[in-house]
């Protein structure tokens, strides 16, 4: 539970006897910002019902705004009209994306090859994380784009182009480059084919199936058909599930005994944290109850006694904003964890290896951040302490997860972070933790 007072811009969170009751956590982040955006260049109203309205999505909303297309938003449902594929409008100012790497790389992808300027910025953080990584297949493609440093930071200049097709093979498993690359293609002068290093999310690939769009997917290549136009689309958007881990950790983590979480995103094909858990002997519950267009349903996530594992390969692209969590859970396992491959985490909104061993070692824990992961010693439980969460959501979550399963009260600086996925988090605490 949250305990008061606290200093200024920080939260003291205090050690949980368990977690109450059930819960649903707000509309998976992802999925929203791919619905705004491609209702934007749809025909007609689209409609999202139970998004996900934190920081990041207002930043889609306000930028899919200045290129024209009308939303308006409400606690329960948002509605997009957009302009059609070639409708969208030139912007009349810079377009700001807030701390939101989804916005700007899908938004990079939107506008290339328009006949229109567009310049995307965003905030310090932002314009210090990767963008070479959309720019270089966009430019393949014929965009014409540029950046600081050729292309690497933003802020990101758009000129009128012409796409054409291609072949291309991306370097980095990345479901917002993907993203970027099928939503030039759609407007290319014929097929493009990309291959990827390793399966990614597929949300964008879901959502314009059903708009009608031509995509034939395998596990590594997909195949994009240009098209004449976008079908507006109404979606219920499942809870997300990288807000949920946080929930499914500490009902994990002894000694809050369970946790009940509705209307949960259960994507297939990224293999979540709460698949990773049974490596480590947690014991979870997974009932899909939908599955058009994005599979949903029940978590329930019991105390567990967890035990050490190796992760790596694979299936860190695909838990990769949990990786900071399964460090934590890692810290409570019967012997020596390490997490390798994990590289990505040093541009996310923070080094998040350096935040991550920062913020659990002030908290009396044993890990070393390596290039690429950590070295875990397990067997221990969170002290009390002091945690910055460096302007990172993730951390911030992260450091109230261990304080509830923890021994002492831990004060956390910047908790405000967690605005930019979910604004209730804090609310969400204090109702459910003894």
């Amino acid at each position: 539970m949250i305990d008061a007072p606290a200093p200024p811009g920080a939260r003291v969170v205090q050690p949980a006897r368990r977690l109450r009751g059930e819960f649903t956590v707000p509309g998976d982040k992802s999925i929203t910002q791919r619905g705004l955006l491609l209702g934007a260049q749809a025909s007609g109203r689209t409609r999202l019902r139970n998004p996900g309205l934190g920081a990041d999505t207002r930043a889609s909303a306000a930028l899919v705004q200045a290129l024209g297309a009308e939303v308006s938003i409400d606690t329960d449902e948002l509605r997009v009209t957009g302009l059609g594929l070639h409708g969208l409008r030139e912007p009349a100012d810079v377009l700001d994306c807030g701390n939101s790497g989804t916005t700007m790389r899908l938004a990079g992808g939107l506008l290339a090859g328009r006949p229109l300027h567009a310049v995307l910025t965003g905030d310090d953080s932002l314009r210090t994380r990767p963008m070479k990584r959309i720019v270089r297949p966009l430019r393949a493609l014929g965009a014409r784009i540029h950046g600081r440093a050729y292309g690497t930071y933003a802020p990101l200049a758009i000129a009128p182009s012409r796409l054409r097709g291609a072949e291309l093979d991306i370097r980095v498993a990345s479901a917002q480059v993907k993203s970027a690359v099928i939503l030039a293609a759609l407007r290319a002068n014929g097929p493009t084919v990309l291959r990827q290093p390793a399966p990614s999310r597929d949300h964008t690939e879901r959502i314009l199936t059903a708009q009608g769009a031509a995509l034939h997917t395998t596990a590594r290549e997909i195949r994009c058909e240009p098209a004449d136009d976008l079908q507006a689309f109404d979606l219920d958007v499942p809870g997300d599930i990288s807000s949920a881990a946080f929930w499914i950790a500490a009902a994990v983590l002894p000694p809050p005994p369970h946790g009940t979480i509705r209307n949960l995103g259960h994507h297939p094909r990224p293999t979540r944290l709460h698949h990773a858990h049974p490596n480590m002997g947690a014991d979870i519950e997974t009932h899909v109850e939908t599955t058009d267009p994005e599979p949903a349903g029940t978590v329930i996530a019991r105390s567990s006694d967890l035990r050490a594992i190796t992760a790596g390969g694979h299936l860190i692209p695909r838990l990769i904003d949990e990786a900071s969590l399964l460090a934590l859970l890692a810290t409570r396992a019967h012997g020596e964890s390490r997490i390798a491959d994990a590289q990505e985490l040093r541009v996310k909104e923070s080094d998040r290896l350096h935040t991550t061993e920062r913020a659990l070692s002030a908290l009396g824990l044993e890990l070393e951040a390596e290039p690429d992961g950590f070295i875990i010693a397990g067997g221990a439980r969170a002290g009390g302490g002091t945690v910055d969460a460096a302007g990172d959501h993730r951390i911030a979550m992260l450091a109230a997860v261990a304080a509830v399963s923890g021994t002492g009260p831990v004060t956390i600086h910047g908790a405000e972070a967690v605005d930019v996925s979910y604004p209730t988090f804090w609310d969400d605490l204090a109702r459910l933790a003894e």
